[in-house]
């Protein structure tokens, strides 16, 4: 049986892309993750994704699947915690915000933004996960990590989040699978 790091250079090679130097792999049905650099294993996260089913359509709210690169790398040297709004650092954590505000998903820690690579699928159209703002970040609901509870995004624990934020480079691969 094929890898996961063999069968995303197969998906990339039928794009005509030279692979990355890293894969993350996540899996929407065990919500986990997990850091390759060739064949080694990095790391392995427990995550959330989409509450809704897998999709790439905009507007659903799904989790979209297939291959995708790290596009943008925001927030660093934030503390654990700090709310980004418009992928902007708001200087507050989560807990001094008020319990109305804090019954949504936020984004907080850090943020991965991906971008799609296989055109109509996950890229282009409305189908494109970069103009459907799906990122990797942290959250204010650590107690959900593990099962699907995102808007589509892909959440991690706070400092998970900073722990693969600082593995991980732009233009590193991200394969998300069933």
């Amino acid at each position: 049986m094929e890898s996961p790091w063999e069968l995303a250079i197969q998906s990339g090679e039928a794009l005509g892309i030279k692979p990355a130097e890293r894969l993350l792999q996540v899996s929407l049905s065990h919500q986990t993750l997990r850091l390759f650099q060739g064949s080694e294993v990095l790391g392995d996260y427990t995550v959330s994704t989409g509450l809704e089913p897998p999709s790439n359509q905009k507007n659903s709210l799904g989790t979209p699947k297939g291959l995708h690169i790290i596009a943008e790398r925001i927030g660093a040297g934030q503390p654990p915690g700090m709310v980004f709004k418009g992928r902007v650092a708001t200087g507050h954590h989560f807990n001094e915000l008020s319990p109305e505000e804090n019954v949504r998903n936020l984004i907080t820690t850090r943020i991965l933004w991906l971008r799609g690579l296989e055109p109509g699928y996950n890229r282009g159209g409305d189908r494109d996960s970069y103009e459907r703002y799906i990122y990797f970040h942290g959250t204010n609901h650590e107690e959900a990590i593990g099962r699907p509870a995102s808007g589509g995004c892909v959440q991690l624990r706070n400092l998970d989040m900073i722990e693969l934020f600082d593995r991980v480079r732009v233009g590193d691969w991200v394969n998300i699978v069933d």
